[in-house]
């Protein structure tokens, strides 16, 4: 009785109440749309201040005296919902410099996946295993693309590291002495579009089926006199194949290091080019390998010698066996050790950190080799095809965008950008960006090129960017501070 009672009570009041309760809902309905009203009034207010910011700091740097007769472009989109925020000439193809490099690691992602490694097998090709151990047949380090392979990077990936691994397969195969050659199988792939004074230098190295500490090595000089000859000291590690031809001369202090080094393909003559100013302090410079498969068999048939594991052949790349018409097959399934590179999610942190052009060719050729395709560029061009991207929107020769003739628009990076924000390796993407001007955002320069693309936060709202000036005039240090002048109108 107890409960019925309290349920009629109940009831009752309800009735009772219903006649007040009504108007006060209807007034807090009224509340609610009017602070709906005032939330978008706000909204509009800094969505509008914002694009006015925007546009005059736009056109301040349009009207520079730098931008006289270059042409810019700006795209800034709603990271979550992919909503332009602002925009001007969206659809105007520039050069991208190293910017695009966020497009060449979000496709990679995608297409190879985050935990994706690298698999170097180093086997035994064609022979026979006699009773005292000795291999009649060819050691074949097998390549797969990796960029890391012998990098100082990583501490699995350091060479002494690599070689010790190759080694100890060796021996556990029962092999004592090699009666035959170390061949490197992998050949170089220079991307098209790269100009020949790039060509030689670190920041140049050919892609590789088998690349070796990071396809590069040290140049050390020694500077004399102003206008006076610079001195070749030597290299590291030792380079006892390679042909120097020395024309570098030593610059007044204060003109810094100017010195690259050009280097034709499949040759070993390195020329050694420019000014280093008497006052710079390395001493050094970075140049490519011409042919890092050859490399790498040279350092382990030295490390095999130097462990008592005699070795009667040579060691050859696959590059010096095409040149020589050496048509043998050497490749095995009779594999000794596998080598594994680190996950693609931490390979692209130092990709994008240091702008690494090799990693960013690396994975081009990667995604190309599991595609079954010899046409690079159009690995990416046709994963965006599939999202909708017009590929016209998307002209590369390389993945890098050290080629000077690559083509992108802003509003396709942007989108590229804004695409990665909902993967659930966004994370490791989003930290692999430098941080410039107190912005996550990868720069990229090469000649009157300056670009930039990356993500801001905005009044709690999150924008990806992308921003590119091509034949500007003057320094690249006060185009770069009048670009960053509009980029700071997304911080707030």
């Amino acid at each position: 009785m107890k409960d019925t009672a309290d349920c009629s009570s109940i009831a009752f009041l309800s009735r009772e109440w219903r006649g007040r309760l009504k108007p006060m809902a209807l007034t807090f309905n009224k509340g609610c749309i009017i602070l709906m009203m005032c939330l978008l009034f706000v909204n509009n207010l800094y969505a509008q201040t914002l694009n006015q910011n925007l546009q005059t700091a736009f056109n301040k740097l349009q009207q520079d005296g730098q931008s006289t007769y270059a042409s810019i472009s700006l795209t800034i989109l709603d990271a979550k919902t992919g909503e332009v925020v602002f925009t001007i000439n969206p659809n105007m193809g520039l050069a991208t410099a190293s910017t695009l490099k966020t497009i060449t690691t979000v496709t990679a992602m995608n297409v190879l996946g985050p935990d994706y490694r690298f698999k170097t097998k180093l086997s035994r090709g064609q022979g026979t295993l006699g009773a005292d151990g000795t291999w009649n047949g060819d050691i074949v380090i097998e390549g797969s693309d990796d960029p890391t392979l012998g990098s100082w990077r990583w501490e699995e990936t350091k060479e002494s590291v690599v070689l010790r691994e190759f080694v100890e397969g060796v021996k556990k195969a029962g092999i004592k002495k090699i009666n035959g050659s170390i061949i490197a199988a992998g050949i170089n792939h220079p991307p098209s579009g790269w100009i020949w004074q790039d060509m030689g230098n670190y920041y140049g190295a050919f892609p590789a089926n088998l690349c070796w500490r990071e396809n590069q090595y040290d140049v050390l000089l020694k500077p004399t006199q102003p206008s006076k000859p610079v001195t070749l000291v030597g290299t590291v590690p030792a380079m006892p194949y390679l042909q120097f031809v020395n024309q570098l001369v030593t610059g007044a202090a204060g003109t810094g290091d100017n010195a690259y080094a050009t280097l034709p393909v499949n040759s070993n003559k390195v020329f050694l080019q420019g000014t280093y100013a008497i006052d710079q302090d390395k001493h050094k410079i970075a140049a490519a390998l011409p042919d890092p498969a050859y490399e790498a068999a040279r350092r382990l048939k030295d490390t095999l010698q130097s462990l008592g594991i005699t070795v009667t052949g040579k060691a050859e790349s696959e590059t010096m066996q095409t040149t020589a018409g050496d048509s043998r097959d050497i490749l095995s399934s009779n594999v000794l050790a596998t080598h594994y590179s680190p996950p693609l999610r931490k390979i692209i942190y130092w990709l994008n950190q240091k702008s690494i052009n090799l990693y960013a060719e690396q994975l081009l050729m990667a995604m190309a080799d599991s595609l079954k395709t010899t046409d690079y560029p159009s690995v990416t061009r046709n994963f965006w095809k599939g999202r909708g991207i017009d590929t016209n929107s998307l002209n590369i020769f390389d993945g890098s965008g050290l080629s000077p003739g690559n083509r992108v628009t802003t509003v396709t990076m942007a989108r590229i950008l804004q695409s990665a924000r909902k993967e659930s390796w966004f994370g490791d993407f989003f930290d692999s960006l430098p941080i410039y001007n107190n912005m996550h955002m990868k720069s990229g320069y090469i000649n009157n090129v300056l670009a930039y693309a990356g993500y801001q936060t905005y009044k709690g709202r999150e924008l990806c960017f992308s921003i590119i000036v091509n034949n500007f005039s003057g320094k690249t240090s006060s185009i770069r501070q009048k670009m960053f002048a509009v980029l700071d109108e997304l911080k707030w």
